[in-house]
């Protein structure tokens, strides 16, 4: 039964359920009922997390229909450096919560590779070629050693889960990433490649949520803490606001280092330490706002990695064919207008018709490719849904 369990909390936050494309299980909440085969349980999933999901994914595809805007918009940008604070952070340590039981074991080997690998190589090689053609840049090179646009999380979250074994151990894990996460910053020479500064930078997010209980998620779900969380994202909003002229939105993306931005390494250990506690903070207050019952929204939950890849396309295309060179969308209505747009469409992209046309290449079956017996560990694992 532990076993069992195990291996259901270990499949993805992000990634969708494997064979027949519905959800499996997120984690149990003590409501267990026998399925009458071989002795095992259906475990419920908890609608708070496809919620938290679903509701990520659409401000991820919000900030990318802010930033052409940002220009002219302290608003729009004010926005999008908030929104850009807590969103990825929420989704890593969602992710590094249901990894805890990552063992590295043939069938969870197996699901990292067809349900994380093989799309990035995929992802990566249509997103190279959708540039080729919507940019008009014949010559532009595929290259699976470095991510392109959305890419870069499906190899960041490949080695954060294949390293989870290893944070379980040691015995100050978190304070640990964060020194890794503080020397990536001051390390103009980690490079491009599998775009390491971001897999280091972001790791300490990951790393929390292999720590976090379900206890933890229950103190910010509480009642106080939603009281709280208003005045906290008032405050955050207007300051940035303020900091819309001062700071440069590139630290946000955590893909270079501090000589990069043209700062000390200091700067960097700073900066990373004080964004992950303002990270830190604003995810909470998020996460105390996301419901906790079943909503309209909550099956979309299991379709977010198809949502923030696909919309890449959209969001890509909309710079390289000058949709935002209209000027209606520079005035609030248009950028309304835009916002929604973009909620809706990633909406749409994480719906069940969207995932079934796409499950080839998110969610690869390849049973000629591995053993049979991996096979039938995968099967067997699965078995409950």
């Amino acid at each position: 039964m532990t076993d069992t369990l195990r291996s259901l909390e270990a499949h993805q936050a992000l990634i969708p359920s494997g064979g027949t494309g519905e959800p499996q299980t997120a984690r149990t909440t003590g409501n267990r009922s026998g399925t009458g085969t071989g002795g095992e349980t259906k475990a419920k999933r908890d609608p708070f997390f496809d919620n938290a999901k679903y509701l990520a994914i659409v401000l991820v595809a919000m900030g990318h229909s802010w930033e052409p805007l940002r220009g002219d918009s302290r608003t729009a940008a004010a926005l999008y450096m908030l929104v850009y604070t807590f969103h990825m952070p929420a989704f890593i340590i969602i992710s590094g919560y249901f990894s805890r039981g990552f063992e590295a074991r043939p069938a969870q080997i197996k699901r990292l590779v067809t349900g994380v690998a093989v799309p990035y190589v995929i992802f990566e090689v249509a997103f190279t070629f959708f540039k080729r053609w919507a940019n008009d840049d014949p010559g532009y090179p595929i290259s699976l050693l470095d991510p392109w646009y959305l890419t870069w999380f499906l190899i960041a979250l490949f080695i954060w889960r294949l390293t989870s074994p290893i944070w379980k151990i040691v015995r100050w894990p978190l304070p640990l990433a964060l020194a890794v996460a503080v020397l990536a910053s001051m390390s103009p020479d980690i490079g491009d490649d599998l775009d390491l500064q971001r897999v280091l930078q972001f790791l300490p997010f990951f790393v929390l949520g292999l720590c976090l209980k379900p206890r933890h998620f229950q103190l910010v779900r509480r009642r106080e803490m939603r009281i709280v969380a208003v005045p906290i994202f008032a405050v955050a909003l207007a300051f940035a606001y303020w900091a819309v002229p001062q700071m440069n939105a590139a630290w946000f993306y955590r893909r270079d280092s501090a000589q990069e931005l043209a700062a000390s390494g200091w700067a960097g250990a700073i900066m990373t330490l004080a964004m992950f506690g303002c990270s830190l903070v604003l995810v909470a207050c998020f996460l105390a706002w996301v419901p906790q019952r079943t909503m309209w929204f909550t099956t979309l939950g299991a379709g977010t990695l198809y949502g923030y890849l696909l919309h890449g396309f959209v969001a890509k295309g909309s710079r390289f064919w000058e949709w935002y060179d209209h000027d209606w969308l520079r005035q609030p209505l248009g950028e309304i207008g835009v916002t929604l747009i973009a909620a809706s469409l990633v909406t749409v992209l994480c719906t069940s018709p969207v995932r079934r046309a796409f499950r080839f290449a998110m969610e690869p079956a390849m049973e000629w490719a591995f053993k049979g017996e991996v096979m039938t560990n995968a099967t067997r694992s699965q078995r409950v849904k």
